[in-house]
């Protein structure tokens, strides 16, 4: 029932090591969103955001998994969640320190949570398709990996947020990872290997474009808000 019954023991424990590996790679991204969304959080609501942002996370994932075949036919879907975290890395990167992002308040439990799940589920496609595929149809192992996965969210969230707290640049190096991973998976999209594929280097210089885009139009807002308060 759980697609174990090919397996002897040398398989299940280097298939388990492999997923470990990609959750220890992958969910370290969701751990910065969370903790990132966190930030502007009181104190006694920013545990509480990283435990419901983790559950909702791997809810999402259960639902991923189960109808991951149908996700791999879903042309478009890695760039489409590509293009969607760079603008939630943007939000994140701009999100002023009294809560405030182009307009709306963030400093609630209920507008944190709403940011990380989305960018959760969106990050959680990478996460997915490299479990299932490590598991290689063992829904046992994937249970295991979504068990796995936790801890290290609602770890890392804790350590990102305190560094956060501590060496505020730590947010442009979040915002980087999270457009890393965004321009990833803009790049993996199957529909769109041809046109990288077309011109030597291409996928470099769109590497590029997402980090000036983000990071410096994150930068160049974040200037700009501190000059107004200045000028207050």
């Amino acid at each position: 029932m759980l697609g174990m019954t090919d397996w002897n023991a040398g398989a299940f424990f280097a298939a388990l090591l492999a997923i470990v590996v990609i959750d220890l790679v992958l969910a370290g991204d969701n751990a910065i969103v969370i903790a990132m969304a966190a930030r502007n959080l009181p104190d006694r609501l920013r545990r509480k955001a990283i435990i419901w942002g983790t559950m909702g996370a791997v809810v999402t994932r259960v639902l991923m998994t189960i109808g991951v075949v149908w996700l791999l036919k879903v042309p478009g879907l890695l760039m489409v969640g590509g293009i969607a975290l760079l603008w939630i890395a943007y939000r994140l990167l701009t999100q002023s320190d009294d809560g405030e992002a182009h307009g709306a308040k963030a400093t609630t439990m209920a507008a944190a949570l709403k940011t990380i799940i989305i960018a959760d589920t969106v990050m959680g496609i990478d996460n997915v398709l490299g479990v299932a595929g490590a598991a290689k149809g063992s829904m046992a192992l994937v249970i295991i990996g979504l068990l796995i996965s936790v801890p290290i969210m609602v770890w890392g969230s804790t350590l990102a947020l305190k560094l956060i707290e501590r060496f505020p640049v730590t947010i442009f190096i979040g915002a980087a990872i999270l457009v890393y991973t965004a321009m990833h998976m803009i790049i993996a999209e199957p529909i769109a290997r041809p046109l990288w594929n077309s011109i030597p280097g291409l996928s470099y210089v769109a590497y590029a474009i997402g980090f000036a885009v983000v990071l410096g139009g994150g930068w160049a807002v974040s200037r700009r808000r501190g000059s107004e308060k200045i000028a207050e």
